[in-house]
């Protein structure tokens, strides 16, 4: 399970710049959601404050478990608790750049991955998802008979 310091991971994105489509909590979330559906790993972002009034759109992220830290909290302090109550802490990895947290969960024995090196990572896969060109048919099948008849006649080939 992957747990994202989403405010920190956001924050990462802006600086990068190389991603303009993704602004906000939720283009972030579903940016996720397609990283971790090709995957397979669990995911949860959890993100700094009460986040928007209408979480409703963060419903249709699958793959991705979102977590507003609330008024009284900070991400940060939620995947602390996080990370302490696991039983296995080993399989867990926390993406923040925040040292205090990574030392804390290192602690634990829980893997650390910074932001930045997470987003390239995301980024890497994404790319690898792109749909191949389909080929023509006619590669596969080649060609027919009368193709075959004007292109030896061209090259002057028909003896």
């Amino acid at each position: 399970m992957v747990i994202i310091d989403g405010t920190n991971l956001l924050w990462a994105v802006h600086e990068a710049c190389d991603e303009p489509e993704v602004t906000n909590e939720i283009q972030l979330c579903r940016t996720l959601d397609r990283y971790f559906s090709m995957t397979s790993e669990e995911g949860e972002v959890v993100f700094d404050g009460a986040g928007p009034p209408d979480k409703s759109e963060f419903d249709s992220v699958g793959r991705l478990s979102v977590v507003f830290s609330g008024f009284h909290s900070d991400a940060d302090t939620v995947i602390e608790e996080k990370v302490a109550a696991s039983t296995s802490p080993r399989r867990l990895t926390v993406v923040s750049n925040d040292r205090r947290l990574r030392q804390t969960v290192a602690a634990r024995k829980a893997a650390t991955v910074k932001s930045d090196q997470f987003w390239s990572q995301v980024l890497n896969e994404l790319r690898r998802d792109k749909p191949a060109v389909k080929e023509p048919e006619e590669k596969r099948d080649g060609l027919t008979d009368g193709e075959t008849e004007q292109w030896l006649d061209l090259f002057g080939l028909d003896d």
